[in-house]
């Protein structure tokens, strides 16, 4: 089975793709279409070895573009709001044979990509063309699809103590991981799933795309996330069910609870939700406006996605808890790595054809995230007598801002370039309604002035607005553990914040 074949399952004529006032793209049309674009970039020299960044909005030719370039060499997708020396960092990290932009893009990748000797390329989309149809090269060349051990797609993950990792994923390990969500959520043909997830984070890539085309299923594609005009649109659509993260089913519900009738009316399959925990009171909160199970999911960029799941059936659902293992072995190891009991607290560890064969350049980080062929969370959690993980903390001090995930390093080497910061901390600070936001504690050079509103011009410049800290605290002296070095877990608390 590889990524190609999987897409055979959709009947010809069936709704692949769909998107607002766009014709549908059948699964003939998809199939035919991403067999054109990889013949497209074979016809520019590129094979199966090759990688290709895709820099394009959330919508039809987002997801279109992804499965093109998956089922024939690998795709690096890229957050479109990224500014140019951060291209310029995640380029040459990756170093893509091809950039794929939008059709007139002034978007700031052309010139990291210029500057690094990447060509780039536009995806031609003409009047009247399906939803995800869309042209690169007039050349074309014979290729053959990617095999199971072919890497498929690649993503950064944040780093705490080094800059962020490069994660492989292989055909196997995303098809394993559709495989998992399908069975978990009983996708069949019939399902037809709004996504409102970004196209360059595994969870709509993986939870949303691949898993509902796998089953013969439809997708929506938006523009992205938009709350005032959710509603309207899944009521259009009449979709069967949606995943999001925990924000996004906060402003879903601000909006919801005005008009029950219709939130009820759409007679959701599920919901579900992942990237996140989802604060319980939200659980209930969207069970009762729209009267459907509310599923809550547990994944992560280095297991495909998926881990554990809470079950599809009435009633066996737990608030809280992120669900039962979904095929990969989960377990709770503790720091010496062994396995702890029932009810017993530890790190949560994960093995199975999921999990990506590790991180690309990097021993220290592969040494220290398996363990006897387990690999390490960094999330801290418990199983419960049902079986059900809870996660109770993060061991790793990523910061998790309503499902984006932040290198607390990246933040403070941007800020360290300010002629008047002499040290710098970035960490987590909670938030109601995101989770986390970012906080920076600052010590000024000096003889320096700086303002919280110039550094936050100044982070804008060189930061996508994500990552930008939120609380900035100016301090004589950053606080320091008991070994003197300087942490960030605590260090909110320490500040008052």
């Amino acid at each position: 089975m590889t990524l190609r074949t999987l897409l055979e399952n959709g009947a010809g004529g069936a709704v692949a793709l769909s998107a607002p006032d766009r014709p549908s793209l059948s699964y003939d049309q998809l199939r035919a279409h991403i067999d054109t674009i990889g013949q497209q970039l074979a016809g520019q020299g590129l094979s199966s070895t090759d990688r290709v960044a895709i820099v394009l909005p959330n919508g039809p030719e987002m997801a279109s573009a992804f499965l093109a370039v998956a089922c024939y060499m690998s795709a690096a997708p890229l957050n479109p709001s990224y500014k140019q020396s951060e291209y310029e960092f995640y380029l040459s990290d990756l170093k893509p044979a091809l950039v794929i932009v939008e059709q007139g893009s002034e978007n700031p990748v052309r010139q990291a990509a210029q500057g690094l000797g990447i060509p780039v390329v536009e995806a031609k989309v003409e009047a009247g063309m399906a939803a995800g149809a869309f042209s690169l090269f007039d050349k074309t060349a014979e290729i053959s699809p990617a095999d199971a051990e072919a890497e498929a797609l690649v993503l950064h993950t944040s780093g705490t103590t080094s800059r962020p990792k490069v994660v492989p994923l292989l055909q196997k390990n995303i098809l394993a991981s559709a495989r998992n969500i399908a069975a978990s959520l009983e996708l069949t043909d019939a399902d037809h799933c709004l996504n409102i997830m970004p196209l360059f984070h595994i969870h709509g890539l993986i939870a949303v795309l691949i898993s509902s085309l796998g089953k013969g299923a439809s997708v929506c594609c938006s523009p992205g996330f938009n709350a005032l005009k959710f509603m309207e649109l899944a009521t259009a659509e009449a979709i069967s069910w949606y995943s999001g993260v925990p924000t996004m089913h906060q402003a879903i519900l601000l909006r919801a609870k005005r008009n029950p009738e219709q939130a009820k009316a759409l007679h959701l399959r599920f919901i579900r939700s992942s990237s996140a925990s989802l604060p319980p009171a939200v659980f209930e909160e969207l069970l009762k406006v729209f009267g459907c199970p509310v599923i809550e999911a547990y994944g992560m960029t280095e297991a495909a996605h998926q881990m554990t799941s809470n079950p599809l059936g009435d009633g066996r659902q737990k608030a809280g808890f992120v669900g039962i293992a979904t095929s990969p072995e989960v377990c709770i190891l503790d720091a010496e790595g062994t396995p702890q009991p029932q009810g017993g607290e530890g790190e949560v560890c994960i093995q199975g054809d999921n999990v990506t064969p590790g991180y690309e350049n990097n021993p220290e980080a592969n040494a220290s995230s398996f363990t006897n062929g387990w690999f390490r969370t960094g999330d801290q959690g418990y199983f419960d007598e049902d079986g059900y993980l809870k996660i109770t903390g993060r061991l790793k001090e990523i910061i998790n801002r309503g499902g984006e995930k932040i290198s607390p390093l990246e933040v403070d080497n941007v800020l360290m370039d300010h002629p008047a910061i002499q040290q710098v901390v970035t960490f987590g600070v909670a938030d109601k309604l995101l989770g986390e936001e970012v906080g920076a504690a600052i010590v000024l050079a000096d003889g320096a002035a700086l303002s919280e509103a110039e550094l936050k011009d100044y982070a804008n410049q060189h930061l996508a607005k994500f990552k930008v800290p939120r609380h900035i605290c100016f301090v004589d002296e950053i606080p320091k553990g008991a070994t003197g070095k300087l942490q960030r877990i605590g260090l909110a608390d320490k500040l008052g914040l």
